[in-house]
């Protein structure tokens, strides 16, 4: 996806894309266009294949094809992003029915950051709209964010309704509902490749906007357990850790050394599993589900960083890595699953309110 402030050159993650002709800001892994390259889906859109595939590939909890749910993207920033803000479902539903009707909460795990990268989210205590409002007419709305300075591995949570922007210097996996609603609150002051001033949302983002202490923010890693509760069977051979949750998406985050059982394929939902370093292979078994039939069969692909791998709800899989691999889980949760593959115990609420939402 071209963005006015994104980047002409992808590496490391994808090293094939420098010197591009246009800057870059974000790669969707999931959206709807984007093409499957493997299996028995090859070569059609993942719109097409999620509404063709077996229900067992969805699984039970998506029986009917309805849209596809959660969109993952890697976002490149040569530059500040606008601020902006997103709408919640009941307020898109309402005033967005032709853009889908959809809001727009969202997660970023930071992939790789220079020295002095930060982003902002949500507003400082005691935020008025009248302050946003003298703020843009003077170029210091900045000052009335909170500024989180970036590390590698380091995950924010932004909910619907929080006024955020990302800066320059880093690469950030993101997930998120599925919405491309944006309102551009401030930009900088910067025109488009025809010399116009890009398009503003004032009026509705500050009907959506969240103002003081927000759930956004800053996440902490929440461990969770090597086996038992979920879905999950064993982890020997490496951690995981939940990252962020919330009912529209959940994402781990796993460092694994050895090989290991990754999913159990009880058939409740797809995984989508995103490699971000290491060098390494997903191994599947058990039941393969073929368009129109059930057959038995195995296989094994070799998974790169900057892949997404999805993987149906009754597949059992494993990865078996030759050196450290860091990659991330992400699929719809039920969160007293959660709960229960938790390593905390009976403290447990107060411990995931630092990585989970309701």
């Amino acid at each position: 996806m071209p963005r006015i402030w994104g980047m002409r050159s992808l590496a490391p993650l994808f090293p094939e894309k420098t010197n591009l002709a246009e800057p870059i800001g974000e790669v969707w892994l999931t959206g709807v266009d984007c093409n499957v390259v493997s299996g028995p889906f090859a070569g059609k859109t993942l719109g097409e294949a999620w509404k063709e595939m077996p229900a067992e590939w969805r699984g039970t909890r998506f029986n009917e094809p309805s849209d596809f749910p959660i969109l993952i993207k890697f976002i490149f920033p040569n530059d500040k992003l606008s601020i902006q803000v997103h709408p919640d479902d009941a307020y898109a539903a309402e005033h967005e029915k032709a853009a889908g009707g959809r809001g727009k909460t969202e997660m970023w795990h930071v992939v790789q950051a220079e020295p002095g990268a930060n982003v902002l989210v949500g507003t400082k205590p005691r935020v008025t709209k009248q302050q946003i409002l003298d703020a843009i007419s003077h170029n210091t709305l900045e000052n009335l964010l909170e500024k989180h300075h970036v590390f590698n591995g380091d995950t924010f949570f932004v909910p619907a309704g929080t006024p955020h922007t990302i800066g320059p210097g880093m690469i950030i996996c993101e997930v998120q509902e599925y919405s491309d609603l944006t309102y551009r609150v401030y930009d900088y002051g910067r025109t488009d490749a025809k010399g116009k001033p890009r398009e503003l949302h004032v009026e509705k983002a500050l009907d959506v906007m969240q103002f003081g202490k927000t759930a956004g923010g800053k996440t902490e890693p929440l461990p969770l357990c090597s086996g038992g509760g979920g879905h999950r069977k064993s982890f020997p051979g490496g951690k995981r850790s939940l990252i962020s949750a919330c009912r529209y998406f959940a994402v781990e985050r796993w460092e694994i050394y050895t090989g290991i059982d990754t999913l159990g394929g009880t058939g409740v939902a797809f995984d989508i599993v995103i490699p971000l370093n290491g060098d390494a292979q997903l191994v599947w078994g058990r039941r393969v589900w073929k368009t129109g039939q059930q057959a038995r069969g195995s296989g094994h692909s070799e998974i790169l960083p900057g892949q997404c791998w999805f993987i149906p709800a009754l597949l059992g899989t494993r990865v078996t890595t030759r050196s450290h691999l860091t990659t991330l889980r992400a699929y719809v949760p039920s969160l007293p699953d959660i709960r229960s593959d938790s390593k905390v115990g009976d403290p447990f609420e107060a411990v995931i309110a630092k990585a989970t939402y309701p």
